[in-house]
This record gives C-alpha cells, sequence and structure tokens, in this order.
C-alpha cells in the first residue's frame, strides 16, 4: 500500500519535529518508510543518509520535559543565575543532554557573556549535530562577536534541516545586511514574509536595507507596514525618526519621536535623538537640555555626555568640556570619540604630545575610526612633518573615501610640498569637496582653483555645520550710542604676523576723538617686540583665551563694542563662534581671510572695485565696503634693513637675471610653474629665487625643473631672515611673480615697499584679486595680465628689455609715497569713513547695504 501525497507530508513535518527534539531513531523510521514507497527520492535519500551518519556519533539523553520547563520557566523570568546554577547541576546527570545545553546558552546570551554562549551552543550541536535550533543560536552569538561568515555557516547548516523555519530565514538575512550584501538580505526577509507575512520585524528588516542603500522612500514604506502590524515598536519609530532626520524632514521626525517618548517617557535614547535634531535645527540650548534630560534617566549615558562636552566645546568652553568627555570615558571606557575630542583639546590648547596619546587611545579602540587620523595629521603639520601629516590623511581616506575633511587637507599639505602629480590624480574631486554635504576649512582649497562661487558654498556649508549657536539677544533699536565710536578687533596674530604687520599703524593712526580702540587677542600668543607695540596701539586690550565664545561675545557688549572686526576669518586659531553669538551690532570680515565667510552673522566685507567686481558680488554674503583704493593697509614706517647685502651671500648670480617669488609654497602650482621654467630657458643665466618651506617641496621644485630640461641648480632658495632683512633682500632680485589662484598678498606689498616690480595674473576670486588691487593703488596697472599668455610675454620682455624694466622701477620709485598704497594715514582715514558710514546707517535703522567710501 503507497503513501499518498499528503500523508508523506505529514510524516516529513513528523520526521522534523523529531530531528528537532533530538530523537533521530524515530525520525530513521519514519525516512526508511518513506523511501520504500518512493526510492528514487534523492532529498530523502540525504536526509535518510545524514541521520544513519550521526546516530553513530553521539548519544542523547532524553530530559524529563518537567525538568525542561522549570528550565524554561527560569529563562522566562529573567533569572538567569538561578537557571545557570540549577544546569550546572543537571549537567551531572544529563551531560550529553543538547537541550540542556541549548537552554544554557541562551542564558549566558542573555546576560550578554558571548564566549560562554559560544561554547554552550557549541556543545548543543556536537551533541545533537541535527538540531537545527541550536545551529541558528550559534549563529546569533557568531553575529554578536562579529564572526559573521562563521555565523552565516551556522544559519546555514540550520536551514538545511529546517528550511521553512522564517525566524531561521530572518536570522540569515539580518547577517547578510550585516556583512552589507543588502540584496541578498532583502530575498531573505521576502522569503520570511512569505511564510510568515505577519512578520513585523522582517518589514522593518527590510526597510532597514533600503535605508542603507539611501532608497529613503522605500525604507518609509516598509516601517509604515511594519508599524502597521506592531504599532508600538519603539525601536522601529526611532529608526523611523531617524530616516526623517537625515531627509530634513524634521517636523515628521519630531512627530514620531515624540509619539515614541509618548509611549516610553523613560526613554533616555529618544531624548538623546531629540537632542540631535534640535543642534542640526541650531537650537543648541534646547539641544543641551534634552542630552541632560537623557541623562537624569541614565546618569551613565556615555553618548548624551560626549554631545553635551561637544557642544560646550564648540562655544569655547574648553574647560568645561574637557571635564565632561572624561565623564563619558568613565561611563563607557570603551567609547572612542571621547577619546578623540579630548585629544582635540588638547591640540587646541597646544598640549601636542598628550593629544597624541590621546588619539592613539581613540585608534587602539577602533583602527577604522577616522577623525584620530585627521587630527594626529593637524599636529605632525604644526611639527612640520608634512610628509607624515599627508601619510595619515591618505589612511583616512582609503579608510572612508567620502571623507572629504580628510580628502580636502590631503590636496592642501599635498600643495605645501609641491606634490603635483598627486595633486592631479585627485584632481576631479577639487569641485566636488565642500560643496553639498560634508564641510571642509574653506582655505584649503584656496590655492588649488579660482572659483568664487564654490568658495562661496564651502564658507556657507561650514558656517552651517559649524556654528550652531543663535545669537544672543540684542536691542538693534538703540539710536544714539556713546561717542566716540567703540570699535574692537578680534585677532589671534597681534604679534609677528602678516596680518600685524599690515595693520600695526593703522591702528596707531586712528582717531581717539571719534574712535575708542579695543583689541582683543582670542588666543594665548607669544609677547614678542610687534605684540608690545599692537598693545600700545590700543585704547584697551583685552585677552579672551581663557573665556567661552559666548562669554566672549558678553564681554564685548559689557565693553559697549559697536564695530567688531574679525581679523581671522577661517585661518588658524579663529573663533569665529564669538561673532555668531553677535559681539557687537555691526561685525566685519576683514584683512585676514581672503574671501566670505558665508554667515548671515558678518554684516560686511572690506574689500575694493577691484578685488569684488559688480558681477561677482554675489558671491559674497556679506555687503561689501568699498574702499577708494585697496582693501590692505600698510605701514609706512617699516624698517628695511641697511645692512650690505650682495648676491653671492645669498647665492645668486652675480650678472644674471633673477626671477623672485617669496610666496607661500603652496600658492605654486604646476600652471606657474610651468611658465617659469620657459622663462628660465629663454632667459639666458636667470635664476629662480624661492621661499625655502620644506625638504619635500624643494626637492620637488628641483624634480620639476629636471623634468623640464632645465638645471635644478638655477632654483635658489632663501632661508628665514629677520623682517628688515627680509625687506632688504628684495633689491637684489629683478622681478617678482606672482601666483594665479591665491595671489601675493602681504609678500607683494613687502616687494612693491622694497621697490621690486611684481607681476601679476587677476583672477576671478578676492584671493586672485589682491597682487592687482596693490598694483592699482600704486598705479603699475601695466603689470596686471589677464591670461598665461599675457603674463609669461610681459614677464620675458621685462626680463629682456633693460629699459623697459627701468623704466617700471623708475615708476615705483616715484610712486613709492606719492600714491595710495603706502599712505597709511590716507587709508586710515578712508577706513575711519567707511566705520562713520556703516554706524550711520545701523543708527538709522536700516538694513546692510553696500557702502561706497569716496
Amino acid at each position: 500500500m503507497s503513501l499518498s501525497s499528503i500523508s508523506v507530508d505529514k510524516s516529513l513535518m513528523k520526521a522534523k519535529s523529531f530531528i528537532k527534539k533530538g530523537d533521530l531513531k524515530e525520525a530513521q523510521t519514519i525516512y526508511e518508510k518513506i523511501l520504500k514507497n518512493y526510492p528514487q527520492n534523492i532529498r530523502i535519500q540525504k536526509a535518510l543518509h545524514a541521520i544513519k551518519s550521526n546516530t553513530t556519533s553521539f548519544k542523547t539523553i532524553n530530559v524529563p520535559q518537567a525538568i525542561i520547563d522549570q528550565l524554561l520557566n527560569l529563562y522566562n523570568q529573567q533569572k538567569f543565575e538561578e537557571l545557570l546554577e540549577q544546569a550546572d547541576k543537571l549537567l551531572g546527570k544529563y551531560s550529553n543532554s543538547h537541550l540542556i545545553w541549548n537552554i544554557i546558552g541562551a542564558a549566558h546570551q542573555a546576560l550578554g557573556r558571548f564566549d560562554e554562549a559560544f561554547k554552550a551552543f557549541k556543545q548543543t550541536v556536537t551533541i545533537n549535530p541535527n538540531f537545527a535550533e541550536g545551529y541558528n543560536n550559534l549563529g546569533i552569538v557568531l553575529k554578536e562577536q562579529d564572526k559573521l561568515d562563521d555565523a552565516l555557516d551556522a544559519l546555514k547548516k540550520a536551514l538545511f534541516l529546517n528550511p521553512n523555519d522564517s525566524n531561521f530565514i530572518n536570522n540569515l538575512g539580518t547577517i547578510l545586511k550585516d556583512q552589507s550584501k543588502f540584496h541578498e538580505a532583502m530575498s531573505a526577509y521576502q522569503k520570511t514574509l512569505k511564510l510568515n507575512p505577519n512578520s513585523a520585524e522582517a518589514l522593518f528588516n527590510i526597510g532597514e536595507c533600503y535605508r542603507e542603500l539611501y532608497d529613503l522612500e522605500k525604507a518609509i514604506i516598509y516601517y509604515y507596514k511594519g508599524l502597521k502590524l506592531t504599532p508600538h515598536n519603539i525601536s522601529a519609530i526611532l529608526n523611523l525618526v531617524n530616516i526623517f532626520k537625515t531627509k530634513g524632514e524634521i517636523d515628521n521626525a519630531l512627530q514620531y519621536l515624540h509619539k515614541a517618548l509618548s509611549l516610553n517617557p523613560s526613554l533616555f535614547e529618544g531624548y538623546f535623538l531629540l537632542g540631535l535634531i534640535l543642534k542640526d535645527k541650531g537650537e543648541t540650548e534646547d539641544a543641551l537640555k534634552a542630552y541632560q534630560k537623557a541623562l537624569s534617566i541614565n546618569p551613565n549615558y556615555a553618548h548624551a555626555h560626549n554631545n553635551i562636552a561637544i557642544i560646550l566645546a564648540n562655544q569655547g568652553d574648553l574647560k568645561v568640556a574637557l571635564k565632561i568627555f572624561e565623564q563619558a570615558i568613565k561611563c563607557d571606557p570603551k567609547f572612542v570619540q571621547p577619546y578623540n575630542n579630548i585629544g582635540s583639546i588638547k591640540l587646541e590648547k597646544l598640549q601636542l604630545q598628550e593629544a597624541l596619546e590621546f588619539f592613539d587611545k581613540s585608534l587602539k579602540l577602533d583602527p577604522q575610526y577616522v577623525l584620530p587620523y585627521f587630527n594626529k595629521a593637524a599636529i605632525y603639520e604644526r611639527l612640520g612633518k608634512r610628509k607624515d601629516a599627508i601619510d595619515l590623511l591618505t589612511e583616512a581616506v582609503l579608510i572612508d573615501p567620502s571623507f572629504e575633511l580628510a580628502r580636502a587637507q590631503k590636496l592642501h599639505q599635498q600643495a605645501h610640498i609641491c606634490d603635483w602629480q598627486g595633486i592631479e590624480d585627485e584632481r576631479s574631486w577639487i569641485p566636488k569637496l565642500g560643496i553639498h554635504k560634508q564641510e571642509i576649512v574653506p582655505i584649503s582649497l584656496l590655492s588649488l582653483e579660482d572659483s568664487p562661487g564654490r568658495h562661496k558654498k564651502r564658507s556657507e556649508l561650514y558656517c552651517k555645520n559649524k556654528f550652531l549657536q543663535k545669537p544672543l539677544p540684542f536691542d538693534f533699536k538703540i539710536k544714539e550710542r556713546h561717542k566716540p565710536i567703540h570699535v574692537a578687533y578680534f585677532s589671534s596674530d597681534f604679534r609677528e604676523h602678516p596680518v600685524a604687520y599690515l595693520i600695526a599703524k593703522v591702528l596707531e593712526q586712528h582717531n581717539r576723538d571719534k574712535f575708542k580702540v579695543y583689541g582683543y587677542s582670542i588666543k594665548k600668543i607669544e609677547k614678542d617686540h610687534l605684540h608690545k607695540r599692537l598693545v600700545g596701539s590700543f585704547d584697551v586690550f583685552r585677552e579672551l583665551g581663557e573665556l567661552s565664545d559666548k562669554e566672549a561675545a558678553l564681554l564685548s557688549r559689557e565693553d559697549g563694542i559697536d564695530i567688531a572686526i574679525n581679523l581671522n576669518g577661517y585661518t588658524q586659531n579663529s573663533r569665529t563662534g564669538i561673532f555668531a553669538y553677535r559681539a557687537a551690532p555691526i561685525q566685519i570680515n576683514y584683512l585676514g581671510y581672503p574671501g566670505t565667510l558665508g554667515t548671515d552673522f558678518m554684516d560686511y566685507i572690506i574689500a575694493d572695485r577691484t578685488l569684488i567686481t559688480k558681477d561677482t558680488e554675489q558671491f559674497y554674503s556679506e555687503r561689501p565696503i568699498y574702499l577708494p583704493d585697496t582693501y590692505m593697509p600698510t605701514d609706512n614706517t617699516r624698517q628695511i634693513s641697511k645692512k650690505l647685502m650682495t648676491r653671492k651671500e645669498m647665492d645668486l648670480p652675480e650678472d644674471g637675471f633673477v626671477f623672485c617669488c617669496f610666496n607661500n609654497n603652496y600658492k605654486i602650482t604646476s600652471e606657474e610653474f610651468e611658465i617659469w621654467m620657459r622663462l628660465l630657458g629663454k632667459v639666458k643665466d636667470s635664476v629662480l629665487w624661492l621661499r625655502k618651506s620644506n625638504e619635500w617641496s624643494e626637492n620637488n621644485f628641483r624634480k620639476e625643473a629636471q623634468k623640464r630640461n632645465i638645471n635644478p641648480s638655477r632654483l635658489v632658495f632663501a632661508g628665514t631672515a629677520i623682517m628688515e632683512e627680509h625687506l632688504a633682500r628684495h633689491k637684489l632680485a629683478d622681478l617678482f611673480l606672482d601666483t594665479f589662484n591665491f595671489n601675493a598678498h602681504t609678500t607683494a606689498s613687502e616687494a612693491l615697499w622694497a621697490g621690486l616690480p611684481v607681476v601679476t595674473k587677476i583672477g576671478r576670486g578676492f584671493a586672485a584679486r589682491v597682487a592687482g588691487s596693490l598694483l592699482k593703488a600704486i598705479d603699475l596697472s601695466e603689470l596686471i595680465t589677464e591670461t598665461n599668455e599675457e603674463y609669461e610675454a610681459l614677464i620675458l620682455e621685462l626680463a629682456t628689455n633693460e629699459k623697459k624694466l627701468l623704466t617700471i622701477r623708475e615708476k615705483l620709485k616715484s610712486n613709492h609715497l606719492s600714491k595710495p598704497l603706502f599712505n597709511t594715514e590716507l587709508y586710515t582715514k578712508n577706513l575711519e569713513n567707511a566705520y562713520l558710514e556703516v554706524y550711520k546707517n545701523y543708527s538709522q535703522g536700516n538694513k546692510t547695504k553696500i557702502i561706497n567710501v569716496i
């Protein structure tokens, strides 16, 4: 008598039930009975072979069901330690019970003891290799141990034994998801849904896969489907909140977040997520309250401590932030971010060795965490180890190719060592960096492209991501203020620094009947001879280094500052956060940074009509203040050493033509260098005199010259010198050659002051037009070119036409003090008129507007 198909299915299900319980003999009997009727069924043959091969390899002991039920009851009551104690006693009699070992593994797993759980589940499947649930449990524990390949193998064994178990298939999908095999994972979850259409977990998992694939709309659809089945699933609701947060749909995110918090008012993760959302909205004070609420529920929540400290650090309150980062580490010693963040504070305080130690601790915990690589690179840069810095930044972008901050900084450091091939290899990245989501340090790409539109976008994104604080309440309706007007200059560079040299005499020249002049030093600095002069030029000088940004802004308010001048912009050691709080009703971007800051809290930028043209005003978030001659201040009392200097002392030829460029090496690109080498080839016995910056740039310059068939010995490098002697040595050169994307700024001013003509090619952005501004202000517009061809032709003509060069030099000498460029007194009056005009406009209650100083 043959079995019907229905009875076969029932028999197979019965056999699998016996296998699951570990009763292989009963299963073997059923399979043998089926095989008599279906001798050609390969699947049944394999199953029977598997059973026969295993029944001889182990002996399992049947444990009374009451004992198993007792252990399961303890498990369900979460009395895991009591369960383990009883199970240990039972093993004396039932050591070969795979069911007891399975329950032991589950208890260890619940306690987070994954190594012990692994051993128990391993023993389970060793005793009973056909116990599918054991392999499933083993796979879950292996997943927790990040042994994903082994976990996958275990789940496949479970499914071989029980191919239609929806939980097993779902778990298989989760492991595939963790391996970033999202499409394979979704296929597994879809199989789960076919077997169990009401599996909310599978729906949520599909949603998570779509989220990982950045298909957020589909992710939302599957989360909605899952929440229809389990509307109170808080974990799923929070994931949906994160999706809406990523999409920028803040109202939807907050709606679902409040739903989660209403379901569980003690949900500290929910308050933490609320803090993240509020921080992104710029509501930093409310974000702090949300993080603090999370901590009131769970005082040991390390992430909340960390994020509170990040906000305080960004506000300049480093002392308090440091203590809170340390508290985060106490709560979770394996949490990598606080170590990096403490290192960042140490770096800010120039405690470089301590900073390195914290960055290394962070990397020891997680070698794939990219921020410490970036921060360590900043230390090596300060130590002059630029090649080591580049290696670290390279490592960071290898780990995370989308890490734009590191990639931009890597390009900037490569520019410093003149690694032009390395830059060329990544040329396609340059237009994309810092434009869309990730901010970069805006100055890092100024020398690599002349694009005022992208420069503005980078500054806007940098500002949006960095300065989230809201301005402190301010009464803008005050019409009558004290006289004189209170003007404050904020800088980290009141010392020997290019900005300080340029502005020193202007500060001394200010009309004290009209202005009371404050100097705010925003960083602790070395007190050199120029610092002493600068301090003496202010009516009031304050050091703000120990104050937070908010405290500094409030001090400015207390001092009644009407006009706050930002002399740093986005250069090193800047503290733009002070201005984000509104240090004064009128705030001006001036001199330190050659471009827009992309903010809504800086009202004006000091410029001139050469720097910002009518068609480029759109690329500045500030309203331009157009000074009549040039934006750049100068000091017409700067001393030039009278010490006798010779070309021989400087390794320059006595008779050959000396081309000179004392710009920072990072401003020099292959484009200019190509032209300069052609000029050396055309002008016999000529040399190129460059600034000695670092060993790598010097070696690369020589290699690049050799490539162009120019003897590297024709490149001469000038070392450091005291300022008076540096100015004097310009007289040994014949012509200063400017760079394109990032012109000579202070260096052009120094060359012209020393009597050395400068040839420039004017570009489109602020940084690419400064030399042109200076040349116009000294009435030497004939030295401004607009194309590479014009630039090269003019330099060649001046180098080969002694008479024409002499005429230019004589004109420069004649214009030296007769034209506006070096008329410090006239410049100061123009600047003061600008201040008076913007103050008048403000006091009348008007919006900011373009200011033209006549």
